[in-house]
C-alpha cells in the first residue's frame, strides 16, 4: 500500500466518525482551529516566508506572489472566515423531502456528507484552510494536495489544524496533506477511487484540464475565469469605468477578475479614454481590436484570437468594440468560461436580456464580477467556483459539499 493509499484509508476511517459527529462537536473543532491560527500566527508567517523567498528566487510574477503571500491581516481574515462557517447552519441531517406512500412507507430524503474529498490546488495557502473548514463542517474528511510553491505554508497550516482537531476530540486524519508535490502524486490522487468520493481541482486551466481528463474519481470542475464586462450603449459611463477598474484591478490574480472588456460602438469614443485613465493608474496593459487602437492610440497592443480566450491573472486586459448587445452576448457565450459575466446599462430590458441569455454560473447587471465569492454570497468561505452544471454551480459552500440518501421506514411492507 502506497503512502497515499494509507492516507486514503485513514481518511475513510476519520470520515465515518465525522459523519455522525454532530454540529456542536464540529463547531468546537472549527473554533479550536480558528484559535490556533491566531495563537500560532508567527509559525505560519515563518513558513510562508520560506515559500516567498524560494518563489522570488524562481522569478514568480508579482500577481502570483500576491496569491502566495500571507500577512497578519490575511491570517486574521482566515480566522474570521472560520467564524462565519461556524455561524452557518449545518446542512448534514437536514430533511429535504418527506413523503408517505399509499402502502404506508415513509420515505425521507436526507442530506449527508459526500465522504472523503480530495482537493488539488495551486499556490494559495488560504485555500488550505478554507477548503478544510468547509469540508469539516459538512462532515467530510479531506486530503489536500497543494502546489510546491506553497508547501511550507500548507504543511504548517495542515498540522496546526490536525492538532486542533485532536484537541477538540475528532480524528487528526479528518484533514491530511500530500507531502509529495511531484506530478506523480497528483496523478496518483486522481486514481484514488477506492478512497476518494470526489475530487475538486482549484487552479489554472492546465491543472483543471488535467484533472478532468485523467481522474478516475468523480470531479467537480471549478472555474477558469475568462470573465467579461460589457459596457452597453445605455450605460452610465462613470459607473462602467469604476466597475471595470474594480473587476480588473482589485485583485487581478483571482478567477473572478475581468479579463475582457466589451464596449458598444456607440459609446466607445467616450468610454474607452475614460476607462483607460483609470486603468493606467495600475499600468494595465491593453490588448485591443482595431477600433480600440484607433481610439486609444499606439499604446494598445493588437489583440489576437488567443488573447480573448486567455485568463491572464495579471494587469492585462483584452478589449473589443462590439456593435451592441446581441454581439456582446454572442461573444461572451463563445469566449467565456461560464464563470462570471457582467453588463453595465441603465436599460432594464437590455440588462434582463443579458442576464437571461448569457450562459454562466453568475451573471451581473451593474456590478463587478469580483462578487462571485462564497463569502460575498453569504455562504461563508468557499471551496471553489463550479462552472459545470451537475451537482453544483457557482460558489460552492457547505450545501454543495453534501449528497443525500433516502431513509425509508415501514411496518412489514413487501413487494
Amino acid at each position: 500500500m502506497s503512502e497515499l493509499e494509507k492516507k486514503g484509508a485513514l481518511a475513510q476511517k476519520a470520515a465515518m466518525v465525522l459523519m455522525t459527529a454532530g454540529t456542536e462537536l464540529k463547531n468546537r473543532a472549527l473554533s479550536e482551529i480558528a484559535k490556533s491560527m491566531s495563537e500560532r500566527k508567527e509559525e505560519i508567517l515563518a513558513a510562508n516566508r520560506l515559500d516567498i523567498e524560494e518563489a522570488v528566487k524562481n522569478g514568480m510574477s508579482s500577481s502570483m506572489l500576491d496569491r502566495l503571500t500571507l500577512t497578519d491581516d490575511r491570517i486574521g481574515g482566515i480566522a474570521a472566515g472560520i467564524a462565519e462557517v461556524i455561524a452557518l447552519p449545518d446542512p448534514v441531517g437536514e430533511v429535504l423531502e418527506r413523503t408517505v406512500r399509499p402502502n404506508g412507507l415513509e420515505i425521507e430524503k436526507r442530506s449527508v456528507p459526500l465522504g472523503v474529498i480530495g482537493i488539488i490546488y495551486e499556490s494559495r495557502p488560504n485555500v488550505t484552510v478554507d477548503a478544510a473548514v468547509l469540508c469539516l463542517k459538512a462532515g467530510n474528511a479531506v486530503i489536500l494536495r497543494g502546489g510546491k510553491e506553497a508547501f511550507n505554508s500548507n504543511f504548517k497550516l495542515v498540522n496546526i489544524m490536525r492538532d486542533a482537531l485532536e484537541k477538540a476530540g475528532l480524528p487528526r486524519d479528518c484533514v491530511a496533506i500530500v507531502e509529495d508535490t511531484s506530478r506523480q502524486s497528483a496523478t496518483e490522487l486522481m486514481q484514488l477511487s477506492d478512497y476518494l468520493d470526489v475530487l475538486i481541482p482549484r487552479g489554472g486551466a492546465g491543472l483543471i484540464r488535467s484533472v478532468v481528463e485523467n481522474s478516475r474519481v468523480p470531479v467537480i470542475e471549478t472555474g477558469v475565469g475568462v470573465c467579461h464586462v460589457y459596457i452597453d450603449d445605455a450605460a452610465d459611463l462613470e459607473k462602467g469605468a469604476e466597475i471595470i477598474f474594480n473587476a480588473k484591478c482589485s485583485r487581478p490574480s483571482v478567477c473572478n477578475a475581468a479579463e475582457t472588456l466589451l464596449v458598444a460602438e456607440s459609446v466607445a469614443e467616450n468610454f474607452l479614454p475614460m476607462a483607460k485613465a483609470r486603468l493606467d493608474t495600475k499600468n494595465v496593459e491593453i490588448r485591443g481590436c482595431e477600433k480600440t487602437a484607433r481610439i486609444l492610440g499606439s499604446s494598445v497592443i493588437p489583440a489576437t484570437e488567443q488573447d480573448y480566450r486567455t485568463e491572464f491573472g495579471d494587469y492585462i486586459l483584452a478589449v473589443k468594440v462590439v456593435s451592441g448587445l446581441d454581439e456582446a452576448i454572442d461573444f461572451v457565450n463563445e469566449y467565456g468560461t461560464k464563470h462570471s459575466e457582467a453588463i453595465v446599462t441603465e436599460n432594464i430590458s437590455a440588462a434582463e436580456s443579458f442576464l437571461d441569455r448569457v450562459d454562466a454560473a453568475a451573471v451581473y447587471a451593474n456590478a463587478s464580477t469580483r462578487f462571485t465569492d462564497g463569502g460575498e454570497f453569504g455562504l461563508g468561505a468557499e471551496i471553489g467556483i463550479s462552472t459545470q452544471k451537475l451537482h453544483a454551480r457557482g460558489p460552492m459552500g457547505l450545501r454543495q459539499l453534501t449528497s443525500c440518501k433516502y431513509v425509508v421506514r415501514g411496518n412489514g411492507q413487501i413487494r
